[in-house]
């Protein structure tokens, strides 16, 4: 068998048999023939075997060895041929007259046991690698140094690509573990689109007689021998290929070799593509961030063009210190409102003090607005200053002031006409400067037609008017603040949920098809549900434990569905879709076909069978 004969420290004589189409020698533990000393480079020279021929060449300019006496870079090797590499002399024997017929036999396969645990042990430590944090470049490019070393090729390349054929060449390194130069002229465009295109991993043994490549001006100018190819695949997403190859030896790559390529591939584009999951759901929620904060007023969001005009309302009026009465459904966010009004208001640095009034028992009512002096009725201990003296210099929320009592409707109306309070078992008044802000679920107008509610003390109040949208009107707001909630309550709720891609389709149609008749803050309560009840990293309509009446009622939450035809579902259900797009562009026929992707005349025949269906 031919070998490389050389002394080792220690003075051993050592042998080394030439098994391989391609043999490294340098000090590097990488290099299948490892040699001490400070002159050798880590991959100094290359032993490559073809059938009846021995080249050694240099693996870099810089890398020079000897044969007998003559410095060189390349040289053939005969029989007996003695090589100095740095202060190491080795002698080529072509042939091995020790060895048995049968020897061969064993030491044949020595080397493929060795390579295959080699294999497995590279396999480890880039798994392990993947494990700790780092940079995707590093890590990438330390995948493909492992490639090489293992394959024993020239160079390599990660390149990442796309059914269609489009190809960016990611990382190329050589046998040296350093970049190369030019990348792209160095491997062959016709055999990276041949295994694109097949999705199949290929040995190319001799690509510069290969029929196939023959009129590939790339395999031709390179003069391509051995290349091997194997395409980086998940759950059927075709992400790029793993390139490598050498362009001096025929036949270098084995079926083995083939084999582990294909285990590093799988590696590696589960890598990558969990890199690019990652990446982006980090942009996802870096626009979710961004949208959020460009929808937020405050610590309000909403977008909608009701929300617009009240951000614009409290924008004007914010800066006055007229009474404004706030109204809307329970859960809108009339309380968050009330703040902004005060946070934009010259009175920001002043106290906000809020009052429920429909939560104060009815004979404690006037004491807590107003204050009252020790000994003033049964259980009056001490002095107490009333809410109104307590935001003195700043603003007063009542809150649900529909629910105030009558008696106690006429000494609010003195206090805003007046602008002084009179504490309960007091004989003098106290001059306050407060804002007031008032805020009612209840209809004020029918409530004072009822005799329920003083018509004085509502004039008085609704000097500037704000009414909340309900949140079933406000279209894709209840996405936004949904995903807000999620973001919010995650991390709270130790949940590895991400805000952006938190909801299934089924979550979003129930969200949007949905009546919210407790409006932001039942979506709240909803939420907080869904993150503690999903099983997965994103919440379904079940997690939202919501049902939706398909009959058309919208949004109406029913005991039991209707059961209908699948094709009559979805008709309904893209009737109403339709609907709603254009409910969102005003009616604008061209600009709602342009968002929904279709032909404006599909939107023409459904009005067309709208207007039937409605005659």
């Amino acid at each position: 068998m031919p070998h490389l004969q050389y002394t080792a420290p220690g003075g051993r004589a050592t042998r080394h048999p030439i098994v391989r189409a391609l043999t490294s020698i340098g000090s590097s533990s990488e290099c299948h023939l490892v040699l001490p000393g400070p002159e050798i480079l880590p991959t100094h020279c290359t032993l490559i075997h073809e059938p009846g021929r021995f080249m050694l060449e240099s693996a870099q300019r810089a890398a020079v060895f000897f044969v007998r006496g003559k410095k060189t870079r390349s040289h053939e090797l005969r029989h007996g041929d003695v090589i100095a590499i740095g202060g190491v002399e080795l002698v080529f024997s072509a042939v091995d007259e020790l060895a048995s017929p049968d020897a061969g036999r064993p030491a044949a396969a020595a080397p493929q046991s060795h390579d295959a645990i080699d294999a497995m042990k590279r396999l480890v430590d880039f798994s392990e690698l993947l494990l700790r944090p780092g940079d995707l470049e590093h890590l990438l490019s330390e995948l493909i140094d492992q490639v090489v070393a293992l394959t024993r090729a020239s160079k390599g390349f990660l390149v990442l690509a796309d059914d269609s054929g489009n190809y960016q060449i990611r990382v190329a390194r050589n046998l040296e573990r350093q970049p190369v130069d030019d990348p792209a002229e160095l491997l062959s465009d016709n055999i990276l689109r041949e295994v694109i295109t097949s999705r199949q991993a290929q040995i190319i043994s001799d690509a510069y007689s290969d029929t196939r490549f023959q009129s590939s001006l790339s395999v031709i100018n390179l003069k391509l021998c051995s290349v091997m190819c194997v395409p980086l695949i998940v759950r059927g997403e075709l992400l790029g290929v793993i390139y490598v190859g050498n362009d001096n030896v025929r036949d270098l790559f084995r079926a083995e070799q083939l084999e582990t390529l294909k285990v590093f591939a799988a590696q590696a584009a589960l890598f990558i593509k969990n890199v690019g999951l990652l990446v982006e759901l980090r942009e996802e929620s870096a626009e979710l961030a961004e949208r959020l904060e460009q929808f937020k007023f405050g610590e309000i969001i909403g977008s909608c063009p009701q929300m617009i005009e009240v951000y614009n309302r409290v924008e004007k009026v914010a800066g006055t210190d007229i009474t404004v009465l706030i109204t809307g459904e329970t859960g809108t966010g009339k309380e968050l409102i009330a703040r902004e009004v005060h946070n934009r208001s010259p009175r920001a640095k002043g106290p906000f003090i809020t009052v429920n009034c429909g939560a104060i028992p009815e004979n404690l009512i006037e004491s807590e607005l107003f204050g009252h002096l020790k000994g003033s009725f049964t259980g009056a201990i001490a002095n107490q200053v009333g809410k109104f003296q307590a935001a003195d210099k700043g603003t007063i929320f009542l809150d649900e002031v529909g629910e105030l009592p009558l008696q106690l409707q006429v000494k609010l109306l003195r206090v805003l006409q007046e602008r002084q309070i009179q504490r309960v078992g007091d004989a003098k008044t106290t001059p306050i400067d407060v804002r007031v802000v008032a805020a009612t679920n209840r209809d004020l107008a029918d409530e004072v037609r009822q005799g329920r509610f003083r018509e004085d003390l509502f004039f008085r109040l609704n000097v500037i008017g704000v009414e909340l949208p309900p949140l079933r009107e406000r279209g894709d707001d209840v996405l936004l603040i949904a995903r807000y909630h999620v973001k919010r309550y995650a991390k709270e709720y130790a949940r590895d949920i991400d805000a952006a891609k938190a909801f299934a389709p089924s979550a979003v149609h129930a969200m949007m098809k949905f009546g919210w008749p407790g409006n932001i803050r039942q979506l709240e309560n909803h939420i907080k549900k869904a993150l503690v009840l999903a099983e997965g990293t994103q919440i379904t309509a079940k997690d939202l434990d919501l049902e939706l009446d398909l009959s058309g009622s919208p949004g109406a939450p029913t005991g039991e569905d209707e059961t209908m035809p699948l094709a009559e579902a979805r008709e309904v259900w893209q009737r109403e879709y339709i609907n709603k797009i254009l409910a969102r562009n005003n009616g604008n026929r061209t600009k709602t076909a342009r968002d929904l992707g279709v032909d404006p005349r599909t939107i023409f025949r459904h009005l067309e069978k709208e207007g039937k269906d409605g005659a």
